[in-house]
């Protein structure tokens, strides 16, 4: 599977659980806006999602 355009994606801090969307591959990977922490990818957000 081709990931060529923007996919959203759920991102979380490790150290405080803050959670936020954003799209790779346009944004970097953040900081927590709370604490400062280097954010994790979650989950994939995709749609077609199978079972």
């Amino acid at each position: 599977m081709r990931r060529d355009k923007a996919e959203p994606i759920q991102i979380e801090c490790p150290k405080c659980r803050y959670t936020s969307i954003i799209y790779i591959p346009i944004e970097e990977m953040p900081r927590c806006p709370q604490c400062g922490t280097r954010m994790i990818i979650k989950e994939l957000l995709d749609e077609g999602k199978s079972t």
